[in-house]
Parts: C-alpha cells; structure tokens; sequence
C-alpha cells in the first residue's frame, strides 16, 4: 500500500482528492490537514510515504513544507499538486526535493499514476512546465524573498523588520536588493513580477 496525507487548504478539494485517491486498490489515504503547520505536525504523527499538498496554505507553503521535509530528512517523498503553473515554482519545489509536481487542471487519473512512479523512486513532472523551469533563473534569494513577499502582503518594513526580527536598514536593504534584481520601480510592482514568475 502506498500510504498518503493531503495538505490542501480548500474543503472541497481535499475531500474530492481523498475520494479519488481511495478508489485506488494501493492506495491509502492515511490523513487530511488544511494549513501547512498542521500538515507539519500531522506528518511526523502518521508517518506518510508520500505527501500530497498544494502550494498557497495558510501557515506554511507546500513549498516551505517541502524545505522543511528535506532539512529534517524525514523518509517520505513530496508531490505539489496545484493550479500555479509557473516555472519558477516548478525549479523552487525541486531544490526543495519534491518528487512531484502537477497541474490541478490534469486528469485524474495522472495523480494516482504519480503516487505509483514517485513511491517507485521516479519523478513525476508536468512536461511543459519542465521545460519552461529552465529558461530563466530566480533571481532572488531566501531573505529577499521573504521579505518581498510580506511588503507586497502590505507590511510596513517596520513590520517585517519585527516580524523577521530584522533592523529596519536590513529590510529595506533586502527590498533594495529585490526591486533593483527585478527591475522594478518600486516593492509593490517588484512583489507582481515576482509573482508572475513563480518567485514567490
């Protein structure tokens, strides 16, 4: 049996993928949570082989879950099932050791195909976006994005500054930094470029 936990912030679609998935014969739904720091803590708890989650969660990413998955070296393997089909994205989730990643618009029957290939040890990778993933390079880095994504969240670098227990020079350095790597004019057009991109 392949053992599995979803990590979907949306009722509707999480109910639907757990049907899905449990009309297969291998595999087993284990558990469900809707924001990253519950599927972080339910994960440890049931021990998955493969994580289904989706990107945007309240708490943590799918992205961020990932990192932490790989920095804790825990032994399960990560598919990001999504409606994000943004290269950036897409090259982020790798460094981050996704095994998986689809398109939420895919057949149905792609994702239990996924299940089966990445619990083998393969990758299951959209296509086209995989190409796309290599034509152009994220510019920005860890911090920089963070705080990128919190100005453009509508935080006062004041804010950030707290929120990231940074100075407030060092946040407006980071947005610097960011706008200047962008080419933007200011944080907020910044924060949509690198949205647009999959940076975010």
């Amino acid at each position: 049996m392949i053992r599995v936990m979803l990590a979907e912030d949306q009722a509707m679609v999480r109910g639907a993928l757990s049907a899905l998935l449990n009309l297969e014969s291998d595999i087993e739904v284990l558990g469900s949570a809707a924001d990253g720091e519950a599927a972080w803590r339910e994960l440890q708890r049931l021990k998955p082989d493969v994580l289904v989650t989706d990107i945007e969660m309240p708490g943590l990413t799918g992205l961020e879950l990932a990192q932490r998955i790989q920095r804790h070296e825990l032994p399960m393997k990560v598919i990001i099932v999504t409606t994000f089909a943004r290269p950036g994205f897409l090259r982020r989730a790798l460094d981050a050791g996704v095994s998986g990643y689809l398109l939420k618009d895919a057949p149905a029957e792609n994702l239990a195909e996924a299940l089966r290939m990445v619990h083998r040890g393969g990758r299951a990778i959209d296509p086209q976006l995989a190409l796309e993933a290599w034509s152009e390079a994220d510019p920005l880095n860890d911090r920089e994005r963070q705080v990128l994504r919190l100005a453009g969240e509508g935080q006062s670098a004041s804010d950030i500054a707290t929120q990231l227990n940074l100075s407030h020079g060092t946040v407006r350095n980071y947005l610097s930094e960011a706008i200047g790597k962008l080419g933007a004019t200011n944080r907020i057009e910044a924060y949509r470029l690198a949205r647009q991109k999959g940076w975010l």
